[in-house]
């Protein structure tokens, strides 16, 4: 999730685990300066963008790791705050608590989080909420701006706290549920054309959980669908993609390739132009503006070489997509426009996605 949702779900859990013994104020700060702390990885100096695309949310964000650094980050707090040395074991689950629903939190989103590293160093990312959602930070905002203006816990606070972590934490289970809706519906669509993908994932347009987007692999070829929860199935549109351009359709990849494919379950394409061989993660973004986009090759000749791989800066939004995204919201049917092209009728996405199943001589 964005630091300000970090800090401000660190601060209502710091206030209500410490609030009465610390006060109000100073525990909402600590808990909120907890409550980044595993983000501080984006500091380290890894040794190239796929190294760092890669290692992000891992050590830090692994509850083992939180596990083992709470009493070293508690007792700092006990020795710190003299009203908390009375309470050192509450000040421990507070630390504790602060650090793994950041790591929890984050795991709710797509990119994925190494909760158990190094016991378990896979990656866990249910993509059942955008990586910004009002919807969720807005009650745990509301309480963080009362707590600054309050020393000392009162009744009247402490419901509102309550309230508002029982909302955040209600919504984050109903992202879970309509996820679970939208990937049915996606894969009713997807067999009523006789489509079988090689693999898919669902996960919500930006800033919402009510108009979902599914991308599934088709072979050489990947869909994108549209699905508003509001919308019948003639709300649900359709836009095919190729993942790799026919000028590079040969060009088997390299190590970079390989890592970046892994760590996005193979959810990747590739572009070929002036820039060089661009290789996107099509789970962050939407086509064509992806967040994660990586020049790993260039044309030298008749050749495709390996070079140094380095990060293009995210282009974020698209003419037209705030009027379209609404219109999701609301259940209309209506066309991305910078997606107009590659738009298919439902009833034809057989027969579009099929060619891109076709072997490529080489």
């Amino acid at each position: 999730m964005d630091s300000a949702t970090q800090f401000v779900l660190g601060a209502a859990v710091g206030t209500a685990v410490l609030g009465r013994r610390m006060g109000v104020r100073k525990a909402a700060l600590t808990g909120g300066l907890l409550g980044t702390l595993p983000d501080t990885d984006v500091f380290w100096p890894f040794d190239d963008p796929i190294d760092s695309f890669v290692l992000h949310r891992s050590v830090t964000h692994s509850i083992v790791v939180h596990a083992a650094v709470t009493p070293i980050l508690g007792e700092g707090l006990v020795r710190l705050a003299s009203s908390l040395r009375d309470s050192r074991i509450q000040t421990y689950l507070g630390v504790f608590l602060c650090l793994a629903t950041h790591a929890l939190v984050d795991a709710m989103t797509i990119y994925g989080t190494r909760l158990f590293w190094p016991i378990w160093s896979e990656p866990v990312g249910l993509g059942s909420i955008f990586i910004i959602d009002p919807t969720y930070t807005l009650p745990l905002l509301i309480v963080f701006v009362w707590a600054l203006f309050l020393k000392s816990w009162t009744p009247r606070f402490g419901k509102a706290l309550s309230a508002a972590l029982i909302l955040s934490t209600a919504y984050m289970g109903w992202t879970a549920v309509g996820q679970q809706i939208a990937t049915s519906r996606a894969e009713a669509q997807l067999a009523k054309a006789g489509i079988t993908p090689d693999r898919m994932f669902v996960t919500p347009t930006p800033f919402n959980t009510l108009f979902w987007r599914a991308v599934a692999v088709d072979g050489a070829r990947y869909i994108n669908l549209y699905l508003p929860l509001f919308g019948g199935d003639d709300a649900v549109t359709a836009y095919v993609h190729p993942r790799k351009p026919q000028s590079i359709a040969c060009w088997s990849g390299n190590g970079v390739v390989e890592t970046v494919t892994g760590f996005s379950k193979g959810f990747v394409r590739f572009d070929a132009g002036d820039k060089g061989v661009i290789l996107s993660d099509l789970r962050m973004g939407m086509t064509p503006q992806y967040v994660f986009r990586f020049v790993v090759a260039a044309r030298q000749g008749t050749e495709i070489v390996d070079v140094p791989p380095r990060r293009l800066e995210p282009v974020r939004g698209a003419p037209g997509d705030g009027d379209w995204l609404w219109a999701g919201v609301r259940g209309d049917p209506t066309i991305r426009p910078i997606e107009a092209e590659a738009a298919i009728p439902m009833k034809n996405l057989r027969v579009a996605a099929a060619p891109g199943r076709a072997a490529v001589p080489c």
